[in-house]
């Protein structure tokens, strides 16, 4: 599985260096090192929508306040299926 999070500077104001370190501790408190891909990108078009992430080819918007509720519901149901 791959996540890519923008870090443009839409996104950055929004709080994607927030979004991204939460990811980084979610995937290694999980023990995701090798099922979870963690990439950064620049603009993804979304910009009035939060911070843009995309999970594989799907797109979400999210805050650092979602991204812990997000990452149980839309990552760890997905790699443990």
């Amino acid at each position: 599985m791959k996540i890519t999070v923008c870090i443009g500077s839409s996104c950055h104001i929004k709080g994607s260096r927030q979004v991204v370190e939460q990811l980084q501790n979610l995937i290694q408190k999980n023990n995701l090192d090798k099922e979870v891909e963690l990439a950064g990108t620049f603009c993804m078009g979304k910009c009035q929508e939060g911070v843009c992430i995309t999970v594989n080819d799907d797109f979400y918007s999210v805050t650092p306040d979602t991204i812990e509720s997000f990452f149980t519901k839309n990552v760890l149901t997905k790699v443990k299926a």
